[in-house]
């Protein structure tokens, strides 16, 4: 039997009301995908106030803050001529009971902009993060000891969860159902949503002409170049010239905006698919070494090993017994 889990979402005055309603709507879904006998999920709206009224004028019914075992905290409209500090002063209850909840030991998670609240909660100190890519060098100066990694849609680091730009909310959801439910159900509830299960990183989307003077604008350019050609061959040589810049300047700029080299990255990047890959489909080793850049299953093995701790078959054989474990059953998706 899967123990319900319990989760909340913290509304607050401003906050966009699809990041409240959007993760609970998927996670209802995956109930029905399961078709657990018990309920999956336990999902209340929690504010410290009596009344919320949300983006666009949306009242929202609300509960008092109570325990749960994960808090998600939506984002909010985050326009240029915003006062930031004007608007996060305004939310102390908020961030007060977003601190209380990460002391007691619940697993904290941020949509889109919300990771400036989990920020101003000290909770990102110390800690890798992201947010949408459009404000990410905004918390990285106004956070200094967070390490923002603008590309990446979910990250996780000691019990903290931060998301990037608005439908995130539904690649932190389906890793949720993973968890709880197994890949089957996520799968299954993505495809009944219409939502790509398969995206990996925020860099496609990245509008280099949007984004603000940040002082990271080069790396985040050589990321979008690695991530859209995950499958070339790796040339320091040819990606300089695309950037026009000597091959040792390069790799001083990368190295200086994001302490790492551009082939480390790429193996990063790389790894993140395979491990997509190997969960999803029954694409051989071989196969998925090629689809990421790898001519050498040896070679991809290796990388694989040292980035995750496992081999690519042993992972997938986990991914198989997790699944298993969950005792889901084969059932046609059925209304409410």
């Amino acid at each position: 039997m899967v123990t319900a889990q319990r989760v909340g979402v913290l509304a607050y005055p401003g906050c966009f009301a699809s990041e409240v309603f959007g993760v609970p709507d998927l996670l209802t879904m995956a109930s029905h995908v399961a078709a657990a006998e018990d309920p999956s999920y336990e999902v209340s709206i929690l504010s410290p106030r009596r009344r919320v009224v949300a983006s666009g004028g949306a009242v929202i019914t609300v509960s008092p803050v109570r325990p749960v075992d994960v808090l998600v905290v939506p984002g909010f409209e985050l326009s240029p001529g915003l006062d930031l500090d004007t608007k996060l002063r305004s939310l102390r209850p908020e961030i007060e009971a977003v601190k209380s909840a990460s002391e007691a030991g619940v697993a904290v998670v941020s949509i889109c902009v919300g990771a400036f609240l989990l920020a101003d909660a000290g909770l990102l100190d110390g800690r890798r993060s992201t947010t949408s890519w459009l404000f990410a060098g905004r918390l990285a100066d106004r956070r200094p000891g967070t390490e923002v990694l603008p590309d990446e849609l979910v990250v996780t680091d000691s019990g903290v969860t931060t998301t990037g730009a608005f439908s995130a909310m539904y690649d932190f959801a389906l890793g949720l159902i993973r968890e709880h439910h197994g890949g089957r159900v996520a799968r299954a509830t993505a495809r009944i949503a219409l939502v790509d299960d398969a995206r990996s990183s925020q860099a496609p989307y990245v509008d280099a002409d949007l984004l603000p003077a940040t002082g990271r604008e080069f790396s985040q350019g050589v990321k979008r170049r690695l991530d859209q050609n995950l499958r070339e061959r790796y040339d320091l040589g040819l990606l300089a010239t695309t950037f026009h810049v000597s091959a040792r300047t390069l790799l001083r700029r990368f190295r200086g905006e994001t302490g790492k080299t551009p082939l480390g990255y790429l193996q990063e990047a790389r790894v993140r698919r395979a491990k997509h890959l190997l969960e999803t489909t029954e694409r051989t080793i071989a196969g998925i070494a090629a689809e990421v850049g790898y001519r050498d299953p040896g070679t991809f093995s290796a990388v694989f090993a040292r980035l995750t701790g496992h081999r690519p078959r042993d992972y997938r054989a986990m991914f198989r017994r997790s699944r298993v474990s969950t005792g889901i059953r084969d059932t046609k998706w059925t209304t409410p």
